[in-house]
């Protein structure tokens, strides 16, 4: 069985600014990526590359479960690469002073024959950055 990658950071702002940060794709824009047809409604699918010019990888989302200001899932899957999707969901807690936001990613381990760029470590190490040295300074400034 495939262990989850979870990272969890403290946002010193409240639960529905960092929603509306994971929400908006002109607020997702500046700090996660840019996902020109991000719509929140279950069921919707979203497409998005990398920053860059490269495009290297092609990915795909859908949402799977909206639960304003609480949680948010969607697929996340490389369909040039392979037909096999994992699971990302955030998950908001009201905390003193802010927002305890927890990011889990899971059946990572199904893109493991994709190379080094879809590892495991890769992952968490992105991750870490996107809430740590994206999300966390974008809505603290």
């Amino acid at each position: 069985m495939s262990h989850p990658i979870i990272v969890e950071q403290k946002i010193n702002d409240p639960v529905y600014k960092v929603w509306k940060a994971l929400t908006d794709k002109a607020e997702m824009q500046i700090w996660y990526f840019d996902i020109f047809d991000f719509e929140l409604k279950t069921g919707k699918v979203f497409n998005f590359y990398e920053p860059g010019d490269e495009k290297k990888y092609h990915h795909q989302g859908e949402i799977l479960e909206i639960f304003p200001n609480e949680k948010l899932k969607y697929s996340w899957a490389y369909p040039e690469f392979s037909e096999k999707k994992t699971i990302v969901t955030w998950e908001l807690k009201p905390d003193e002073n802010g927002t305890l936001v927890k990011l889990i990613h899971e059946d990572i381990d199904y893109f493991n024959d994709l190379g080094e760029h879809f590892s495991r470590e890769s992952f968490t190490e992105g991750w870490n950055g996107i809430l740590k040295e994206s999300l966390k300074p974008y809505l603290e400034n």
